[in-house]
Order: C-alpha cells, then sequence, then structure tokens
C-alpha cells in the first residue's frame, strides 16, 4: 500500500469514526427517552388509578383526591418537561416511537382528571399550553433560564382520548356500584359525541386511530346497553345489585363479541 492508498484508507476510517459517533449519541438519546417515557406511562396510569375511588367517597371527599391526581400529574409534566430538553435542536419525528406511548398515557390521565371536574373534553391546546417549561441553562443570558415547549401531536391526543373512553367505561361501572344512576347517562351522550367526531375522522386520520374504533365502540355499547337496562328495570333493581347487572351484561356483550 503505497502513501496516497493510506492517506485515503485513514480518511475513510476518520469518516466512519464520526458517524459512529453520531449513530452512538442518537441511539443514547433514544433510550433515554424510552426510559423517560416509561416513568411517564407508569406515573400516570397511577393518576387514574387514583381518578377512580371518586366512584366511591361522598361528594366532600373528592376535592382531596382529585388535588392529589393533579399534584401526580405535575410530576409527569416535569418527567414530560425531560423529553423537551433531550429533543432541543432535534427533529421530533426522528424519536417520536421513542415517547409516544407515555404521551398518550398522559393525555387519557389528564382528560380524565378533565371530564371529571368539568364534564366535557380537554382541547389539545389546553394540553399543549401546560406544557411550558423554565429550564436553567448556563448558556442563557441575563437570567440563566430558557423556556421549552413540548407539543402534543394530533394523533398522539387523538389516541390518548380513544384510551380515555375505556376508563369512561370503568367509571360508569364503578357509578353504578355505589347507586349514581345519573352518570351512567351522562357518560353514554358523552361517549357518543366522541364516537360521532372519531367516525368524522374516518379514514383520514392516523392508522392507529381506526385501529382504537372498534374499541371505542365497544365502551359505548357497553355503557349504552347498561343505561337501557337501568331505564327498563332500574326501578325495580335495589341499588346494591345494579352493579351487578351491569357486569353481568357487559360479560355476555363479551362473549357475544368474542372477547375473553
Amino acid at each position: 500500500m503505497n502513501k496516497r492508498e493510506a492517506t485515503k484508507v485513514k480518511t475513510c476510517f476518520s469518516v466512519f469514526e464520526v458517524f459512529q459517533q453520531e449513530l452512538d449519541t442518537r441511539h443514547d438519546k433514544h433510550e433515554r427517552l424510552v426510559k423517560i417515557s416509561r416513568d411517564v406511562t407508569i406515573e400516570s396510569k397511577r393518576a387514574i388509578f387514583l381518578l377512580h375511588r371518586v366512584t366511591s367517597v361522598p361528594d366532600a371527599e373528592r376535592p382531596p383526591i382529585l388535588n392529589e391526581a393533579e399534584g401526580k400529574l405535575e410530576g409527569v409534566r416535569q418527567k414530560i418537561g425531560q423529553i423537551a430538553e433531550e429533543l432541543r435542536g432535534e427533529d421530533i419525528f426522528q424519536f417520536h416511537r421513542a415517547f409516544t406511548a407515555g404521551i398518550q398515557e398522559y393525555v387519557e390521565a389528564v382528560s380524565f382528571l378533565h371530564y371529571i371536574r368539568h364534564r366535557g373534553l380537554i382541547s389539545l391546546e389546553e394540553i399543549n399550553a401546560r406544557l411550558v417549561f423554565m429550564k436553567d441553562s448556563a448558556e442563557a443570558a441575563p437570567s440563566g433560564a430558557h423556556v421549552l415547549t413540548f407539543q402534543v401531536t394530533p394523533a398522539d391526543y387523538l389516541l390518548g382520548v380513544a384510551d380515555l373512553t375505556g376508563e369512561l367505561m370503568r367509571l360508569c361501572i364503578g357509578s353504578v356500584g355505589n347507586g349514581d344512576i345519573d352518570t351512567p347517562f351522562q357518560l353514554s351522550q358523552f361517549l357518543r359525541q366522541i364516537h360521532d367526531g372519531f367516525s368524522y375522522i374516518g379514514n383520514t386520520g392516523p392508522y392507529e386511530v381506526s385501529k382504537k374504533l372498534h374499541t371505542l365502540r365497544q365502551s359505548l355499547g357497553k355503557v349504552e346497553d347498561a343505561c337501557y337496562a337501568l331505564r327498563v328495570r332500574g326501578s325495580e333493581i335495589p341499588k346494591h345489585m345494579l352493579a351487578d347487572v351491569f357486569c353481568s351484561r357487559t360479560a355476555h356483550l363479551d362473549t357475544e363479541e368474542g372477547v375473553v
């Protein structure tokens, strides 16, 4: 190998070392985002489990539970702030698969809390308005801090709302079990509005949304069937047995649909 060829080989090795460093850096960032997303998922689920307790306590005891859930979600938002820090200066869609599951779970949790408080659906704009973070930075001057924002994508928002319908169906079960026969009818109307909205999107939305539409229809069907049973037989069934009737009809529907 002559001197010229040796120089070319050395140059090629130098180029590949640069590529290796870039790939290693991206891989490490991807792994960090996966870990943060996992934490976001876990903490969001804990907030959802906590929120389901509102059906088993008197109205006067609900505010502390809602405030505790809000505190948990504030911790989740700080985790999302770490995602925003990792994505600073990056193309979000190059790393989207690493954290999308956590963001969908967060949307589900925060929309569940919003529904319990306001009996309505939180908007994407309201969610994104809360994801603004002040981060300390030695590069920022003169205050030593900079603003970071994280924007939930429309697809992640829709997928989180689709998952919300399952939690609302469980909320219906809990409400019936405690003798609350008004909440199921409110939920039925609300779920119908969500279903109509997803039907309007149709095949124009993300592929994952159309996949979850079947589960949404199942949740709506179970709640509507329960409302029918309550309307027809509610007066003759003792309140402490309403949940048993609801669950038995739900199990019957699952069997007919092939759900095990």
